[in-house]
């Protein structure tokens, strides 16, 4: 048994690994962040849940597209972190989500979609030829594997980067070319975090924090319908966001609930920890910095687009829209050309005046 649970750790830590990527792209370092997967892993022990949590690529492209700069997307996941925790803790995730109500929550996660798939294309162009190769092969292996998410972001990711590799290697790309493909590895480094309060923060931080109430529900109910077992979301929150506030204090990023393969073991508790416990040991000796000078950050743009286009908008669409359609479509579109709290204040405003 002890085999089948560290076998599923193992899957959910190279699953984690191109997200990882993900994250050092937008600067957040990875060193760091072990200190977040910690954390993570000590609630998990603690609480007893069954639900752990790793990089997440919603929350991972949110705060990195709102934050104008490193320290700004630093201090976005610090304090969402601080309120998500204080939420948990005060056990308010589940009256909050009442008060939004399904069709608004339903149609933020849409727009969400829809940016994650935005951030693929826009990937494709910086990087034609590993952007391409993995839009292409990931949409391929979604379909043959009968939507594996697991399989998708693995093979988009090593293909697009073989292709990338072979084709630099016999192209006469000058040397800033492959400078400029080159990721920031300056970051990996334990440094206390830069306070700064501006109002691009505070809205960021409403955003990420709607954003990951919403995630935590879906995500970490799933994981327990995996497992089989009942998951308590509130104290998830709480070890969540305490993982959020030490790793973003130190320069790491945002690590969030997940659908975990971990649940599906013989003790998903004790998979999820040697999962979390298997990937600080991978950021701290890292591993992941070094694959990284050789892995283009645009190999992700597959499984982004994917987990947006054909996971993430379909299922909450058609649920937001099934519950209130005036009202989740005004969520979903407003969300996707601004951030989810706006997404919220918009849904709300149009579910006031409609009396639905």
């Amino acid at each position: 048994m002890f085999l089948q649970d560290l076998l599923a750790a193992i899957a959910v830590v190279i699953n984690g690994l191109p997200q990882g990527l993900l994250s050092l792209n937008y600067g957040f370092g990875l060193l760091p962040t072990a200190a977040g997967f910690l954390v993570g892993a000590v609630g998990m022990v603690v609480f007893g849940q069954v639900a752990p949590i790793s990089f997440q690529a919603e929350s991972i492209v949110m705060a990195g597209s709102l934050g104008k700069n490193r320290n700004e997307r630093l201090n976005i996941v610090f304090f969402t972190g601080i309120i998500m925790a204080i939420i948990g803790a005060l056990g308010l995730l589940n009256p909050t989500i009442d008060f939004i109500g399904p069709a608004i929550l339903n149609g933020m996660m849409a727009g969400v979609g829809i940016m994650l798939a935005k951030t693929g294309i826009v990937m494709c162009k910086e990087n034609k030829i590993a952007g391409s190769v993995s839009m292409a092969s990931a949409i391929l292996v979604y379909f043959l594997t009968d939507n594996d998410l697991i399989y998708t972001i693995v093979i988009s990711v090593f293909v697009s980067t073989i292709v990338y590799i072979l084709v630099n290697r016999y192209s006469q790309k000058t040397e800033k070319d492959n400078v400029e493909s080159t990721l920031d590895l300056s970051n990996e480094k334990f440094e206390p975090l830069k306070f700064v309060c501006n109002y691009n923060v505070i809205r960021s931080v409403l955003a990420l924090v709607t954003l990951q109430i919403g995630g935590n529900i879906a995500y970490a109910s799933v994981t327990g319908s995996i497992a089989g077992a009942a998951v308590d979301v509130d104290k998830i929150t709480l070890y969540s966001g305490i993982a959020d506030s030490v790793s973003s204090f130190f320069g790491g990023g945002p690590v969030e609930a997940i659908i975990s393969g971990t649940a599906a073991a013989p003790n998903p508790v004790r998979s999820g920890v040697l999962m979390m416990v298997i990937m600080t040991v991978v950021l701290v000796i890292r591993i992941l910095p070094k694959v990284a000078k050789h892995v283009p950050s645009q190999s992700i743009a597959g499984f982004l687009f994917v987990l947006g286009a054909l996971v993430v908008f379909p299922d909450n669409a058609a649920t937001g829209l099934s519950e209130a359609p005036m009202v989740a479509g005004v969520a979903t579109i407003v969300t996707s050309v601004t951030d989810p709290f706006i997404g919220m204040i918009a849904g709300l405003i149009v579910r006031f005046f409609t009396g639905v």
